[in-house]
């Protein structure tokens, strides 16, 4: 708050009490009073109001300085009403109440749109597990009635159970936190688990697989490290190149740290597009191509989860030669315990 500022703010004051001075000495000068008192009562008055204008200045000066500094260090920035001191002057004390007002209104209408977003997130989950019913439904009954048809239709149905796991694993991407297990996996079992799952896509489209070395142990959750496997590994399947399409899957155990390599040899990603192949809906050039259908979720939720689980995952890739992704799992004495 700048001196310039408050005296400004004060002009119709000041102004005022200017008025009222010389009116007051206008009439000392009719009667017939001492020149003492003449000069003694205007600067009495103008005086102690100065007084009181600094008094006041420095007052809420540092009153307001004080806010900006708690507020500078706040993440929060809501809660800087509980933690300003009730002030001695009314316009403080005005404006801690309008803020106390507002955490308050605030606080609500998150609390409401939390509970509607819970309340949304449990219905999603509650359908996502009813609609696997008759998804398993479908398949025993294919299972039992082999045919070429009853292939196909078995092919789209996996591809309706990959979106619907795509979409639980989507709603409770936020809360993965209640919802994990952290344990000691070994990666083989989860490389193995994925590549089952996507066994048949995988003959179909005749893709090769190569792994090495993948006898070391992760600290992780296995469920959720499946679906991150399952999610790359599906987008090494859609854009795997006409012929000779090959995945290999490595792993380095390193002093601090193992390294989960998949690397395709596809039609990769563009140079400029790397970056932001985690960006939520980001599908770029290839995703866009009506026979890929990408929906740009995939490696968004990769990352997200990754995040919560402390896997670093890198991305790299060059056009028409092929893309390598990385997952990088912490390891330390403290993994041991």
């Amino acid at each position: 708050m700048l001196l310039k500022e408050f005296l400004k703010d004060k002009l119709l004051t000041i102004f005022l009490l200017l008025f009222g001075t010389i009116t007051i000495e206008i009439l000392l000068a009719i009667y017939p009073f001492g020149k003492i008192l003449k000069i003694y009562v205007p600067i009495a008055i103008l005086g102690l109001y100065a007084i009181s204008l600094m008094v006041e200045y420095v007052v809420k000066k540092r009153f307001y300085e004080k806010i900006e500094l708690i507020l500078n260090g706040l993440d929060e920035k809501y809660l800087i009403a509980e933690l300003i001191q009730s002030p001695h002057f009314m316009e403080g004390k005005i404006l801690k109440e309008i803020l106390e007002q507002t955490d308050k209104s605030m606080l609500e209408n998150v609390n409401q749109y939390k509970y509607l977003t819970e309340d949304y997130k449990d219905y999603i989950e509650l359908w996502i597990h009813e609609i696997k019913i008759p998804i398993a439904t479908t398949k025993l009954i294919i299972e039992n009635n082999k045919s070429t048809i009853t292939k196909n239709i078995d092919e789209e149905l996996n591809r309706v159970e990959d979106y619907v796991e795509q979409a639980l694993f989507y709603a409770r991407s936020n809360t993965v936190e209640k919802d994990y297990y952290i344990k000691k996996v070994m990666v083989k079992d989860m490389v193995n688990e994925c590549i089952k799952k996507n066994k048949n896509v995988l003959i179909q489209e005749k893709i090769s697989l190569n792994l090495h070395d993948l006898d070391v142990f992760v600290y992780t959750d296995s469920k959720w490290l499946v679906f991150i496997l399952n999610q790359i590994i599906q987008n090494s399947v859609k854009y795997k190149k006409d012929k000779n399409a090959e995945i290999e899957i490595e792993a380095k155990q390193g002093k601090e740290n193992v390294i989960l390599l998949i690397h395709d040899n596809g039609i990769g990603i563009k140079k400029g597009e790397i970056t932001r192949v985690f960006e939520k809906g980001f599908t770029g050039t290839n995703g866009r191509l009506s026979h890929k259908k990408s929906t740009g979720i995939g490696l968004y939720l990769c990352q997200k989860l990754c995040q919560k689980l402390s896997i670093a995952i890198e991305l790299n890739s060059v056009e028409n030669e092929g893309t390598e992704v990385r997952l990088v799992f912490p390891k330390g004495s403290y993994m041991e315990l």
